[in-house]
């Protein structure tokens, strides 16, 4: 009876070794399927985990002890199939991913305005160079038309001052063909209304006086209509060149867009390019724009005072004729000078 209740203790003993040995196994190799599946992710937690099983099935066989030879074999086989997930786990979980370096053609050496518009596009560097060129002809048209206005301006004061102080229209032309004021608008006013009196030398002198008026009025025009040559590009610069930029920096920012898919990647030195191109091209639109429209206004307030002044000039033209027929129709000779009467305001201020 003792011997059968050793032996029954012995295969017991044997047994429950056995079901340690298999809950064990069975422990490990789960940790090993979950880092196949997610290598990157869960490496470090299954390492640390395995580094606890091998010790717990050390410390078990070692508690079994030489009574079970065959329970201890698969433990070294566990511990050797989870160390070999574990050589290919990074070393720091925390790492981020490298990222894609950008090369030397998408990092612009310089972002200066010549720079970037060596490194535009075709239709970008066309839209910069037609601004270009419109902002020249917009301060040649300021240059040009700027100094003759202000000499006919000059030329249209002084001869009408000479025409203010003249007896008749014959001593008005020969004042003002005389001096440097000889190829002015005035002058071909006062040359107008001579021709017209001598065509219609037998006529009424209201018929005359008709005539000359609208002689007069054609000339006026036509001064006005050559003064104002050349504004009229001012004009269109001024109302086309900020969408000419506008049409480049669409442009630019769609080559950016093309870019960042071609890269596949939204770094800044991808997209900076094309879009400083694009704003530059909206620049220059707007450097031609502004001084366009402000010549344009400023010539405009010019010209609308030289018609003015040249309005002037008619109006002493027509009393000239005026006076002129009168004396012709009462035989007076316009060499003699009548004194003027005050008029009320000097009267009133030199009683005071």
């Amino acid at each position: 009876m003792t011997k059968l209740a050793g032996a029954r203790r012995a295969g017991l003993r044997v047994a429950w070794m056995t079901l340690m040995a298999l809950i064990v196994s069975a422990g490990v190799t789960v940790p090993v399927v979950a880092q196949q599946v997610e290598p990157s992710a869960h490496a470090p937690a299954s390492v640390a985990l395995d580094a606890e099983r091998p010790a717990t099935s050390s410390s078990s066989a070692t508690s079994v002890g030489a009574d079970a030879p065959v329970s201890a074999a698969p433990m070294p086989q566990a511990s050797s199939v989870v160390a070999e997930p574990s050589a290919g786990a990074p070393t720091s979980p925390n790492a981020p991913p490298a990222a894609p370096a950008a090369g030397p053609a998408t990092l612009p050496h310089d972002l200066s305005p010549w720079s970037m518009f060596m490194q535009a596009d075709m239709i970008v560097k066309a839209v910069m160079v037609g601004l270009a060129f419109a902002s020249l002809l917009t301060w040649t048209v300021w240059l040009a038309k700027g100094v003759e206005l202000t000499g006919t301006k000059r030329n249209a004061r002084s001869a009408t001052r000479k025409l203010s102080g003249a007896e008749s229209l014959a001593d008005a032309s020969r004042q003002i063909n005389a001096g440097w004021t000889r190829n002015g608008r005035v002058a071909d006013l006062v040359n107008a209304a001579l021709q017209e009196l001598q065509r219609s030398a037998d006529l009424s002198a209201e018929g005359i006086k008709e005539r000359l008026a609208i002689a007069l009025s054609r000339i006026e025009a036509k001064a006005a209509r050559d003064m104002a040559r050349g504004t009229g590009l001012l004009a269109t610069i001024g109302a086309t060149a900020p969408f000419v930029g506008l049409f480049g920096t669409v442009w630019g920012i769609m080559n950016s867009f093309i870019g960042i898919s071609q890269s596949k990647t939204t770094n800044l030195a991808v997209v900076a390019p094309g879009i400083a191109e694009a704003l530059l091209a909206t620049a220059i639109g707007l450097v031609a724009a502004i001084p366009a429209v402000i010549i344009y206004n400023v010539f405009a307030r010019a010209i609308a005072g030289y018609r003015a002044l040249l309005s002037d000039a008619s109006g002493e033209v027509l009393q000239h004729m005026s006076r002129d027929l009168e004396r012709q129709e009462k035989g007076i000779a316009p060499g003699r000078t009548i004194r003027a009467v005050p008029n009320m305001s000097t009267v009133a201020s030199a009683a005071e």
